[in-house]
C-alpha cells in the first residue's frame, strides 16, 4: 500500500508539469500574431500619415493588412495543430490496438 505522503514518481511528476505547455505555446503564437502586426501598423501607419499628411488613411490601410496577416496566421496555426493532434490520436490508437493484440496472444 502506497503512503499518502510519498512523492509521486518522476514520470507522473513530469507529465503534471508539462500538460499545460502546448497550450501556452499556442497562446503565445496566436497572441504574437494578433499583437505584432497591429502594433507595427499602429506605429508605422501613424508615422507615415504624419509624414505625408494623409491621416488616417495609411494607418487604416495598414491596419486592414495587419488584420489579414493575423487572420491567415491564426488559420495556419490552427491547421498545423489540428494535424498534429490528429497524428497523435492516430498513433495513440495504433499503439492501443497493438497493445491489445499483444495481450490476446
Amino acid at each position: 500500500m502506497e503512503k499518502l505522503n510519498s512523492k509521486p514518481s518522476k514520470k507522473r511528476e513530469s507529465s503534471q508539469q508539462t500538460w499545460w505547455q502546448p497550450a501556452m505555446v499556442i497562446f503565445s503564437q496566436v497572441t504574437g500574431l494578433i499583437a505584432g502586426p497591429i502594433l507595427i501598423a499602429l506605429f508605422v501607419g501613424k508615422a507615415l500619415d504624419r509624414k505625408y499628411g494623409t491621416e488616417p488613411w495609411i494607418f487604416l490601410g495598414l491596419t486592414g493588412i495587419a488584420f489579414l496577416i493575423s487572420s491567415l496566421g491564426i488559420v495556419s496555426i490552427t491547421i498545423k495543430y489540428t494535424k498534429k493532434l490528429e497524428k497523435e490520436l492516430k498513433d495513440k490508437k495504433a499503439n492501443s490496438e497493438e497493445k491489445n493484440n499483444n495481450n490476446q496472444i
